[in-house]
């Protein structure tokens, strides 16, 4: 009998996406510097007007990914600075967002699945349980950030594809 493991199901895939969300930071970086583009025409660039810019794209990948390990492990959920505005600092979120999601001891993630979870204030308040909550939406929120990151940086030119995104598991 295989039993469900909640942090299995969240954590390393909130690892993957964003390690080649990192990776594909420092592709962005070597095509600004190789075709001589401002670095702010892809981080500031949206896919449309009524969405955010690459920028916040990251952060609010990040945002869900500790979000949802903090939450899921029973603790309070870090805040970071919204104040990013380079290459750099993006790939330096990562980091601290994967040293983040790490340092929550399985333990902690393990059997949350009824844990209750409420998220927001006020009209925007959202109760759950913990496997309703990543399921329905820590995950696939998070999905939708560190894709349309990586559709704005495909859309510009830079020259990543399925299995950058996709990265190693």
């Amino acid at each position: 009998m295989t039993t469900f493991s909640i942090y299995s199901a969240s954590i390393p895939a909130f690892k993957q996406i964003l390690n080649s969300l990192h990776n594909i930071l420092g592709k962005a970086e070597a095509h600004i510097a190789d075709k001589k583009i401002d670095p702010n025409a892809l981080l500031q660039y949206r896919l449309f007007p009524d969405m955010l810019p690459f920028t916040r794209q990251v952060q609010i990948a990040c945002d869900f990914a500790k979000g949802a390990a903090a939450r899921l492990g029973g603790l309070d959920v870090p805040s970071y600075d919204d104040k990013e505005v380079t290459f750099a600092e993006l790939k330096q979120r990562i980091e601290k967002t994967l040293a983040y999601i790490d340092s929550v001891p399985q333990d902690a993630i393990e059997g949350s699945e009824t844990r209750a979870i409420t998220t927001g204030s006020g009209e925007k308040t959202k109760h759950f349980t913990g496997q309703t909550y990543l399921f329905h939406y820590a995950l696939p929120h998070f999905y939708f950030h560190a894709t349309t990151a990586y559709d704005i940086l495909r859309h510009n030119g830079v020259e990543v594809g399925k299995k950058d995104y996709i990265g190693t598991y």
